[in-house]
């Protein structure tokens, strides 16, 4: 069974993280949207999504071993059993869609509190989009 991941961020194709993490492991992926807020978060240089009712755009990464996940798990300092608040982000099954709004199904993906978003000097997104290319007009 496939493992699929939720990527709004630096795991993105072409975005920092995604050739160290992902190359050769990928077995496809698809552009989504999910339901959430998106943030830049000055203090570390970059994403985080939270719950919400807007849209975020990312990737769908499909990859053929679950063991993915604890290499991701290590990248978002999330750490399943932790106390929530000792966590970087939460690693949660989300629903995903098509970017013309059919439902993709759930998947996972990494989102991060409101308050912990706060702390950060988390910066709104409205258009959904996270990309390293653009940070010099979030004034960084």
């Amino acid at each position: 069974m496939l493992t699929k991941v939720f990527v709004y961020g630096t795991l993105k194709p072409g975005e920092r993280y995604h050739h160290s993490y992902c190359s050769g492991l990928v077995t496809s992926n698809q552009p989504a949207n999910a339901r959430g807020k998106l943030y830049h978060l000055k203090k570390r240089g970059y994403p985080a999504m939270t719950e919400g009712n807007d849209k975020v755009r990312g990737f769908i990464l499909c990859f053929e071993e679950a063991a993915i996940l604890l290499k991701m798990d290590e990248l978002e300092n999330y750490k399943p059993g932790r106390p929530a608040e000792e966590n970087e982000y939460d690693r949660r099954q989300i629903e995903v869609f098509h970017p013309l709004g059919d439902s993709l199904g759930l998947v996972w993906a990494y989102v991060m509190s409101p308050k912990r978003v706060i702390e950060l000097g988390g910066v709104d997104m409205p258009d959904g989009w996270w990309s390293e290319s653009r940070l010099a007009c979030i004034n960084c």
